[in-house]
């Protein structure tokens, strides 16, 4: 059997309730990707060739050794998300995709990044934070009021949307296990 004819898993989407975090280990830059060694309790589980959201990035399993996995970040994703920013050390949010008989427990995510925010603000609400995020006003009319965004991977409800801000509140738990 020749590897156009290996049985995958079909998948559908993310959900943007993070699995787990993971630990970037070791980064290898290739032209102009960048490959990553992640160590995460989710990677022994993993599967060469599944698709495994990193921070809400869609990116595929190349290779698993024991709690370790590597991904590719190809030129067009490192300039569309923070990828780029990753260092040895830097705590990484994974969720594995939604299978198609799966629960749904948060949005649909599809993994495909549009651009990065930057956080304004952070506001302790009393029992939970607020953050108020701007973002290029090109993406205005895909942010709306009381819709889901997906922020590091974390499907969260948009509210008090701007031009360019908007505001999302975290529960502890949430910030507790996420980056």
């Amino acid at each position: 059997m020749t590897s156009k004819n290996k049985k995958t898993e079909i998948c559908f989407m993310f959900t943007g309730i993070i699995e787990e975090t993971g630990i970037v280990k070791e980064i290898i830059k290739s032209g102009t990707n960048l490959s990553f060694w992640i160590e995460s309790a989710l990677s022994a589980n993993l599967k060469i060739d599944q698709s495994l959201s990193h921070d809400g990035v869609c990116l595929t399993v190349e290779e698993i050794k024991g709690h370790w996995h590597k991904v590719t970040a190809i030129e067009e994703t490192l300039l569309k998300t923070n990828i780029h920013e990753w260092g040895n050390g830097s705590l990484v949010n994974l969720e594995r995709c939604l299978k198609i008989d799966g629960r749904l427990d948060g949005h649909f995510v599809q993994g495909h990044v549009d651009c990065t925010g930057t956080c304004l603000a952070r506001t302790e609400k009393d029992g939970s934070l607020e953050f108020e995020i701007s973002y290029p006003e090109k993406f205005a009319e895909l942010v709306i009021e009381k819709g889901s965004i997906c922020m590091n991977g974390i499907s969260l409800t948009v509210f008090d949307v701007s031009l360019n801000s908007f505001k999302v509140a975290v529960i502890p738990y949430t910030y507790l296990h996420t980056n």
